[in-house]
């Protein structure tokens, strides 16, 4: 197995006055190109490995790039290593599933729409190599202990229905975490094994449509079994999710409480970061996110000063009307594209029905990868990043940040 070097290459790149002094007015240089979240393959990602990643932005011309991986870092001495040799600007993230259980009581839908309470979290610009504290590791071994054990459960509860139905085949959960993952093993993993399976073993269409209504206790397959992000989307839908057959209850304590994630982030020197659902396609949102300044207010008021959303699922005229509220209150904004499906995609982001983004949003995306590579600039070099001890924004040196960022950037990609 490759050993990927754990240098840190912005540690090493000038001093602040020297990185500044090389542009005349770094403030108003144009934007480059940034996708701030994506998966990579130690997750669950469209990308077979993550040099596919710089091979895609290197043709799409996409400057920053932004590791967002599901409860791991594993993947960031690659991304790392290939960032530096491909030069692009390497943003550290991360992402994290918690409970709000005061909203779970009352039913309320955060960034979830199928689960109240449930909320998706991420870290942005945490320092690399990674290092936590020894309760920030404990933590996080324990969920990833608990969510390794209940994927075992499902992958146990899947053969024994499909031995049920005579099935030609069953599934290996070791095989699966070798074939299909890098060690961390979700129900996408087991849904994609599955799908494999069953195309493998049923090459004629009909007979497949037949197989999958027999998998569906006959129930008949209302999706293409030729399109795999959709097959998937229903295996998991219909097996793993709650009430199918393989469905296994989450352990509570598998979920971290809003202040765990935060604080894990902040140990690591990340900046906290609420990922915003936004508009589906029939224009309903969250009960936490339908009314933006009471968003912010609440946002603000759990010291979370950091917003990111995944244009895509949105309509161009919702987001720019959030992004106006958001940008004018001061919160850190980045945009990305998931790729957490089987699907290929573009890197390059871009609004619902391919509606490109304006040059307004790419500059305050820009501004928001200019924010955090200041951050990790700094806090590598052993100094104050962007939030305070207590997890507050340095708003009055916001555009320090973004003038420093751009020179850190630039410098770092050698424009």
């Amino acid at each position: 197995m490759f050993i990927y070097k754990t240098m840190n290459y912005i540690k090493d790149l000038p001093s602040e006055n020297q990185l500044l002094n090389d542009f005349d007015n770094p403030h108003k240089d144009e934007p480059l190109l940034v996708n701030a979240h994506f998966h990579t393959p130690y997750s669950f990602s469209s990308f077979s490995n993550i040099s596919e990643i710089f091979e895609q932005a290197k043709k799409e011309g996409i400057d920053i790039l932004g590791i967002n991986d599901f409860i791991t870092t594993s993947g960031y001495a690659e991304f790392n290593a290939l960032a530096h040799s491909y030069k692009k600007f390497p943003l550290f993230n991360i992402e994290f599933m918690g409970l709000m259980k005061d909203a779970q009581e009352k039913d309320i839908r955060i960034n979830d729409p199928s689960n109240p309470g449930r909320i998706y979290f991420c870290g942005k610009g945490l320092t690399f190599p990674v290092s936590y504290s020894e309760d920030s590791e404990k933590r996080l071994r324990d969920v990833l202990e608990k969510s390794t054990r209940q994927t075992e459960e499902m992958t146990q509860r899947l053969n024994a229905h499909l031995k049920k139905i005579k099935a030609p085949f069953n599934l290996n959960f070791s095989g699966i975490k070798s074939n299909y993952s890098k060690g961390l093993v979700r129900e996408r993993h087991l849904a994609k094994a599955l799908r494999i399976q069953i195309v493998t073993s049923f090459p004629d269409i009909d007979k497949r449509y037949d197989f999958l209504e027999s998998l569906y206790n006959g129930i008949a397959s209302d999706t293409n079994p030729d399109k795999p992000t959709e097959l998937d989307n229903e295996l998991r839908n219909r097996l793993l999710k709650k009430g199918g057959i393989a469905f296994v209850e989450e352990d509570t304590e598998a979920f971290l409480t809003l202040n765990e994630m935060k604080s894990i982030i902040m140990d690591a020197g990340g900046i906290p970061c609420y990922p915003v659902l936004l508009d589906d396609n029939n224009m309903n949102f969250t009960d936490f996110e339908k009314d933006f300044e009471t968003l912010a207010t609440e946002l603000a008021k759990k010291r979370i000063f950091a917003v990111e959303l995944i244009p895509f699922r949105n309509d161009f005229k919702v987001l720019k009307k959030f992004i106006n509220i958001f940008d004018e209150k001061g919160f850190l904004i980045t945009f990305g594209t998931e790729h957490n499906t089987p699907d290929t995609a573009p890197l390059q982001v871009s609004c619902r029905d391919n509606v490109p983004m304006d040059s307004d949003l790419l500059t305050v995306g820009y501004h928001g990868a200019c924010i955090i590579a200041a951050n990790q600039y700094l806090i590598a070099k052993g100094k104050d990043g962007y939030l305070t001890s207590s997890g507050f924004p340095r708003l009055e040196r916001q555009d320090d940040f973004i003038k420093l960022g751009n020179a850190i950037i630039r410098k770092f990609i050698e424009l």
